[in-house]
């Protein structure tokens, strides 16, 4: 039997699905472009595909974690109500354990393995179709600590992953906490690119300009103030959130540890949020029928 690429560009243009569960779709139904729009709705696909498009900026995080390796997950949908739910959570545990388990190299490698008798894309879809909102899987991370590990997990909605050389699991969990409150951009100013910095030092040169002083006690107060300001973005030079009297370098020191890596994911970072105008929206609609009744 033979599908034609225009049979597939036309079931895709009422369905919104993608090129391969089109073709699928219309090699199940011998080509029959109703049956396999009507197919695609049965099974979801349609349905998940025409909500790809909507904003799922909720969500939650997960973490699974096996020995000294553990996985962050990031998983979106569009309420908070879905987010609470059994299901979804279900959902996002299951990612994170697959993605320990199997260590899938992206997104897509993650998605098209089997988990029970489906995979988890199929999964992804058939949870779209019940629940009714679109469902995305952002991304996930996978951290291995040649030391100590720690995890963290707040509210569900942040979720923190830090890998020592030496130190101990309080301490890693401790650190991983305070990835989570704190938010460092940076493990150490080693890490801070030179562009950040040369454009740090400009904003501080042109703020000291009205500072009547000689140039070489302004360099100096650029210096000064360049310190602060990576103290303030790296991890190491921030006042530790559980003793503000000690910094994160002192405790590390006095542990004899290095951070090697840290994760940290926020549900819905970066991503726009659709801000409904509801008095807006009514205030249109009251013009629309004022005008329709002239």
């Amino acid at each position: 039997m033979n599908i034609t690429a225009d049979t597939v560009k036309q079931l895709r243009e009422r369905t919104g699905a993608g090129m391969m569960e089109c073709k699928k779709a219309l090699v199940e139904t011998q080509g029959n472009l109703d049956a396999a729009a009507e197919l695609m709705r049965k099974t979801g696909l349609a349905k998940a595909d025409k909500k790809a498009a909507r904003i799922a900026a909720e969500g939650t995080v997960a973490v699974e974690r096996a020995g000294n390796s553990a996985v962050l997950v990031e998983v979106n949908c569009e309420t908070d109500f879905v987010a609470r739910s059994d299901e979804f959570l279900a959902f996002a545990r299951d990612l994170a354990r697959v993605a320990l388990d199997k260590s899938p190299a992206d997104l897509d490698a993650l998605l098209a393995q089997t988990h029970g008798v489906s995979t988890l894309e199929d999964q992804r879809r058939a949870l779209i179709a019940k629940i009714g909102e679109n469902i995305s899987v952002r991304r996930f991370v996978r951290v291995t600590a040649p030391g100590a590990l720690g995890t963290y997990i707040h509210g569900g909605r942040i979720g923190s992953l830090v890998a020592l050389q030496g130190g101990d699991e309080p301490l890693a969990k401790d650190l991983a906490m305070h990835v989570a409150a704190v938010n460092p951009a940076y493990i150490d100013s080693s890490g801070v690119p030179a562009a950040v910095l040369d454009k740090e030092r400009e904003i501080l040169a042109e703020q000291t300009k009205a500072e009547k002083k000689p140039p070489e006690i302004i360099a100096k107060m650029v210096e000064g103030r360049l310190r602060k300001y990576l103290a303030e973005i790296t991890l190491v030079g921030q006042p530790f959130v559980k003793d503000p009297d000690t910094t994160v370098e002192k405790l590390l020191q006095k542990a004899k540890a290095t951070v090697l890596q840290f994760v940290r994911y926020e549900v819905g970072a970066g991503i726009e949020k659709k801000q409904d105008d509801f008095i807006g929206e009514v205030m249109a609609q009251v013009k629309a029928q004022a005008k329709g009744a002239t």
